[in-house]
């Protein structure tokens, strides 16, 4: 590949654009809006000036919505040699083609699993898909020219190639991309009209569950117009669970020995059930997922202090497999956990004591 178009310089059209011209690819660049254009292009994704004839490759990155438009209309003009879009769903966008008449031959469905809270070309980084899957849903259809510049697509951006049928990444986004989505925004809403006082007591539990509610509302109503019965169908099995468990804790309530007895049963069930499915979430590096130990320090909110830490943890020969840090409510403070391998816990312990730091039980 020497040359792609990428139309819709949002986050994830412009972020692949700089992932490619760092990889010397000449990209160019479309867009309905001029401004977001000469914000990619300004960036270093590009250039808004029209390739002299068909690029290699034109990246697809309109909401889902207009996808199979712009990609009908980018086709019929001969603007590349192979199309791939990259929007959340596949199997509406290929019905949309396929119902326009148009040659799929040279069209490969495709879907990187990454983002941002944020949108527009602002928020793009060069290394946004780093490590992370990319699903292709090639079909029989599907020229293996086109697959192969959307392997050297993935590759460009360093990104791992996962190869789904279409209709199936819809089903599997509902459940680990969009249901968490409004699940999120269902427990950050509860926060909207409650006591300050409660909020004030919001810990590192309540900011990892709604970390995603801050997303675009509108560009999630586009995600999930276009993929709503699968979303629908997993959020019945979450009803049914929050059903339940409410009967449960009504029965925690009760003066009754065998309707609390039920009860205790129920929401041991759900958290049961919570823990094995929490356990099948792919760990590092997608790799199964490990069992770490948490060593966890007290800093205060100064410039340098975290990389102390790391600096210190280094030092002892430690490698830090994951980090969190929970602020301090008024004050400044926070606790820093590092998650280690559990033989490795004990001596760093010891080895940032002995530099000073505070180590938490």
């Amino acid at each position: 590949m020497r040359t792609a178009v990428v139309i819709g310089t949002g986050l994830v059209g412009t972020s692949a654009a700089l992932a490619l011209t760092g990889r010397g690819i000449k990209v160019h660049l479309v867009d309905r809006d001029p401004e977001s254009v000469r914000t990619a292009a300004a960036l270093g994704a590009g250039t808004d000036e029209a390739p002299e004839g068909p690029a290699d490759l034109a990246i697809i990155a309109v909401p889902p919505a207009h996808t199979a438009s712009v990609l009908a209309t980018a086709m019929r003009g001969g603007v590349a040699r192979g199309y791939l879009d990259v929007a959340s769903v596949k199997g509406g966008p290929r019905r949309e083609l396929e119902a326009l008449g148009v040659d799929l031959t040279p069209y490969i469905g495709t879907h990187p699993m990454a983002g941002k809270e944020r949108s527009g070309p602002l928020a793009a980084t060069a290394d946004l898909f780093e490590g992370r899957p990319w699903v292709l849903t090639p079909t029989r259809d599907t020229d293996t020219e086109v697959l192969n510049l959307a392997l050297e697509l993935v590759a460009l951006c360093r990104a791992v190639p996962v190869v789904m049928d279409a209709d199936a990444h819809d089903r599997a986004v509902a459940l680990v991309s969009h249901t968490p989505q409004l699940i999120s925004s269902m427990v950050a809403a509860r926060l909207e009209e409650a006591d300050e006082t409660a909020v004030r007591l919001c810990g590192q539990g309540i900011r990892d569950v709604t970390r995603i509610a801050a997303s675009d509302p509108r560009m999630w109503v586009e995600i999930l117009s276009a993929n709503p019965g699968p979303v629908a169908d997993v959020l019945a099995g979450v009803a049914t669970d929050l059903a339940e468990t409410v009967a449960a804790l009504r029965g925690l309530q009760s003066a009754d020995e065998d309707k609390r007895r039920e009860g205790t049963e129920g929401i041991h069930d759900v958290l049961r059930r919570g823990n094995a499915g929490r356990v099948r979430v792919p760990g590092k590096h997608g790799a199964a997922p490990a069992s770490y130990e948490i060593v966890a320090v007290l800093i205060s909110d100064r410039p340098g202090e975290l990389a102390g830490i790391f600096a210190d943890a280094g030092r002892a020969g430690v490698n830090v497999e994951d980090v969190r840090i929970e602020h301090a409510t008024g004050q400044q403070a926070g606790l820093v956990q590092l998650m280690v391998e559990p033989s490795a816990a004990p001596g760093l312990s010891a080895a940032l004591r002995e530099r000073g730091w505070s180590i938490r039980p």
